[in-house]
């Protein structure tokens, strides 16, 4: 059960910047301004304290999938990103046939009903198969508005995202359909022009699904869907930063070019991720893990990886020399506000949930507390 605890000594982030030697109160399952009589005193001095981690696209994790797995494994890949500080997650599915994925929907609508996920993304099928990455080619098709709103009607009201090529037959409209029913629509699996990504943001799309990857790449004449997406205020841009999926140099152009409150770190996890190297299954497809790296085994494609965002952070911070409180925006407040949520989660600050990490000094997660309660207790 939650109990009355002040966490004291530590630097914490705040929305306005870092307190150091700061006190936050947990009273319940939520942070409070005034520390009840008799609370239980944690001294975290030498340590950073910053809100949970919200994660907008994985795919499972702890050898769990959340594309095809049961309640249980899909229980046990959330737990798993919980140890790391992702308190806050919507489940991702991949490319299949549309009944099977209306029958996700349907299990996953129950654990969000449950508070266990978020919401749910539906990555595929919707999309290029020019740019398929690890989704299966023949079970790929144009975004027809009628099966876009069978999705929608399957997830019961927790459909929080759609990625989709907007280029293909029917994604404009499908465009306009996801806003209208209050769902993210993200272009992403896409080889749209610049022209054209412009076009599908006028018209309701407000994410790029890990830019940079599955899409064409930067032309000085072609600029295709990178540059429309970098330049326009509307759009958040998901960014892997595992150190496999993007340069160094590209993610810093993305962060120079957005800015720290349109970037939004993700993992893009599949079944291997805080679990080991391997074989698994990604969808319909096998996927090899060697060197924490996850390829298709058919054709060696990139297939998701193993990233847990406690290793964003840290390489945000230590390898990529951003500021801790633009790392903290890229992994909790933005992804927050974009589902909708930052009321709630995101940030610490009075009312909102318990949702919070403890980072020693060297950025590696020492405790992790959601809704109040410990899913690591700091020794």
């Amino acid at each position: 059960m939650a109990t009355s605890k002040v966490l004291a000594g530590a630097r914490v982030v705040l929305p306005t910047g870092t307190v150091p030697d700061g006190r936050v109160i947990v009273d319940g399952t939520r942070v409070a301004g005034v520390a009840p009589a008799g609370a239980e005193t944690l001294d975290l001095t030498g340590h950073w304290l910053v809100p949970g981690f919200v994660d907008l696209h994985n795919h499972g994790g702890g050898g769990a999938s959340f594309t095809s797995g049961t309640v249980e494994d899909v229980l046990k890949g959330v737990h798993t990103h919980r140890l790391h500080g992702t308190t806050t997650l919507v489940a991702s599915t991949v490319t299949g046939d549309m009944d099977f994925l209306a029958q996700r929907a349907g299990l996953l609508s129950e654990l969000a009903e449950q508070g266990d996920i978020a919401g749910i993304h539906f990555e595929g099928p919707f999309i290029s198969p020019c740019r398929k990455g690890a989704h299966s080619e023949s079970l790929l098709r144009h975004p027809d508005p009628a099966d876009v709103r069978k999705l929608i009607d399957a997830a019961r009201g927790h459909a929080k995202m759609l990625t989709l090529a907007t280029e293909l037959p029917g994604g404009i409209d499908s465009v306009r359909l996801l806003a209208e029913h209050g769902v993210i629509a993200a272009i992403g699996h896409t080889d749209a022009t610049y022209e054209q990504t412009v076009e599908a943001i006028d018209a309701g799309a407000t994410v790029a699904t890990h830019l940079f990857n599955a899409m064409p790449g930067l032309g000085h004449r072609a600029p295709g869907p990178i540059a429309a997406l970098l330049e326009d205020e509307r759009v958040t841009v998901e960014l892997i930063n595992d150190g496999t999926h993007l340069h160094p140099a590209a993610l810093e152009l993305a962060f120079h070019r957005a800015g720290a409150d349109r970037v939004a770190f993700i993992t893009d996890a599949m079944d291997a991720a805080g679990f080991g190297d391997g074989r698994y299954m990604l969808g319909p497809l096998e996927v090899e893990v060697r060197d924490s790296v996850a390829r298709l085994v058919e054709g060696g494609s990139i297939a998701g990886s193993t990233l847990t965002l406690d290793r964003a952070f840290k390489r945000s911070v230590t390898v990529d020399g951003i500021s801790v409180e633009d790392t903290v925006r890229a992994l909790s407040a933005n992804p927050a506000r974009l589902l909708g949520m930052y009321d709630t989660v995101g940030s610490l600050e009075p009312g909102k949930d318990a949702d919070l990490v403890v980072l020693d000094a060297d950025f590696d997660v020492k405790g992790v507390m959601r809704k109040g309660a410990w899913v690591v207790e700091p020794a």
